[in-house]
Order: C-alpha cells, then sequence, then structure tokens
C-alpha cells in the first residue's frame, strides 16, 4: 500500500488507478478513501483517480501530538506535489471542503476545478447563518451524525448498504471527540470563502443530497448563489452520503462537470 512520510514519520495512505486528467477525491468525516469504491471505478475508465486516508483516518493514523486537521490542506498539497500533478480537479466531500480550503490558499494555479459535495466549502453570508440557526432552532438537525449520514429511508431500502458504510467508518482510529471543533482563532470567524471562490475563476459544482440533514440543501443552493457562474446539483433522493446512496446520479453528475471542464479546455 502506497505512503508518502512527511514530517515526524507521518504517513498519508494513498492510492491511484487509472489514467488520463487527474481527479482527486477528498473524503468526509464519516469515511476515509474506501468510502469511494463506487467512484473509483467509474472515473478511472478516462481518468486518474486518486483517493487518500486523511490525517487521523483510516490508514493515516496520526503521529502522537500532531497537528491533526489544521494540517489537511499541507498534506494533500505534499501529495500532489509528490504525483507531480500540474493539474487536478478536486472532489471535496463535507470535511473535505477544509481541504479544499486549504489548497486554495497553496497551489490554485494547480487546481482545474472544485466539486463541493455535502459542504459549503466556507461559502457562507449572514443570510445563510441566520437560516441555518433557524433551522437548529426547528430541529432539522438532531439526531446522531452518524444516523443523518444517510436519508431516514435508506437504512430500511439497503441495509446491506448501511452496513457496509458503518464497516467501512469502522477502520477510522479513535479521535478526540472535539477533532473537527472550531479553533479558538476560527469560533467567532464571520468571514466566507465567496471572494476566494469568485477570484479564482475556477469552475465549481455544488452538489447535495434531497434530503441532507448534516448541511441542508437549501444552504448549499445558498453557496451556489455566492458563486455566480457555478453549477448546482440535486441529488434525488439521497441524504448527505449522496456519492455512497445514488452512485450512478452522483457520478453522473461529476463526470458530465469534469467533461465539460475538459471541453473547455
Amino acid at each position: 500500500m502506497p505512503h508518502l512520510e512527511l514530517d515526524g514519520g507521518f504517513q498519508l495512505h494513498y492510492e491511484t488507478r487509472g489514467s488520463g486528467p487527474a481527479v482527486m477525491f477528498a473524503h468526509g468525516a464519516g469515511g476515509n478513501g474506501l468510502v469511494w469504491w463506487q467512484q473509483v471505478p467509474a472515473f478511472s475508465e478516462r481518468f486518474t483517480t486518486i483517493t487518500f486516508d486523511h490525517r487521523a483516518f483510516g490508514r493515516s493514523p496520526d503521529i502522537d501530538d500532531g497537528p491533526g486537521r489544521v494540517a489537511f490542506g499541507t498534506d494533500t498539497f505534499a501529495l500532489i506535489e509528490h504525483l507531480g500533478l500540474e493539474r487536478v480537479h478536486f472532489i471535496a466531500h463535507s470535511m473535505g471542503g477544509r481541504t479544499a480550503a486549504g489548497l486554495l490558499r497553496r497551489c490554485p494555479d494547480r487546481i482545474a476545478s472544485i466539486v463541493f459535495s455535502g459542504t459549503n466549502g466556507g461559502t457562507v453570508d449572514d443570510y445563510a447563518r441566520t437560516r441555518k440557526t433557524e433551522l437548529e432552532k426547528e430541529g432539522f438537525f438532531d439526531g446522531s451524525l452518524l444516523r443523518r449520514a444517510m436519508a431516514e429511508d435508506y437504512y430500511d431500502d439497503s441495509p446491506e448498504f448501511a452496513f457496509l458504510y458503518r464497516q467501512l467508518r469502522g477502520i477510522n482510529p479513535s479521535r478526540p471527540k472535539d477533532f473537527l471543533a472550531p479553533t479558538r482563532r476560527m469560533m467567532n470567524y464571520r468571514g466566507t470563502m465567496a471572494g476566494v471562490l469568485v477570484d479564482s475563476g475556477l469552475p465549481i459544482l455544488w452538489i447535495v443530497g434531497e434530503h441532507d440533514r448534516v448541511v441542508a440543501p437549501e444552504l448549499i443552493r445558498r453557496s451556489h448563489e455566492l458563486t455566480p457562474g457555478s453549477q448546482f446539483h440535486l441529488v434525488p433522493d439521497a441524504g448527505h452520503s449522496s456519492y455512497f446512496e445514488r452512485p450512478a446520479e452522483w457520478n453522473d453528475a461529476v463526470g458530465a462537470f469534469i467533461d465539460g471542464v475538459e471541453a473547455a479546455g
């Protein structure tokens, strides 16, 4: 299994498949590189697909007193450098949106496009913040994160796949409960990535499940509105893990978006 060794002896696990333009998949907090098992076979037919386990996830356990999630962007940039990628389509699911933000600060010239899947990527405004607070009060986000990882009906309709999702999640190392909590510096942050994304001129696709109760589709649509020229796709009958629940629809939408970017040169 390929690993990239970084500072302090930390080893970042990654895998590559296929050939063609590079597409890198960044998983969310409920998964690791293995969750893309329904994407890699489809995309590797015409793209070089790169999956990896974020630091402290899957087969990339963090070192003692390691930097944790603040190193996501640095780690991924190191992987891009290691693989010699001059141009990569970056797909960021949920937590992976933080990684995308880190890459935009480090190597915007190497990113061909960004797909934000089930994440606002830090692209918010006061309206989105207010609406999120309203949804919280209404109970929209109630329930455990694991239960909200998929549409409610999915657990009954596809119990075998729901079981597989939990098993894949189960290989993640244990982490502090506040691992993804905002740092003190970010606690009262009122900024947004909207300007950065617009100024970058990058092609952007926002994709979200119709029944996502982790981020709320209407808030992702707001992120789309804040980035004129971006695309938006709602995956029917899917929850937060739309890539896992409705892979054919998700793959078609993302693949068509990347094909369009490639066709445009």
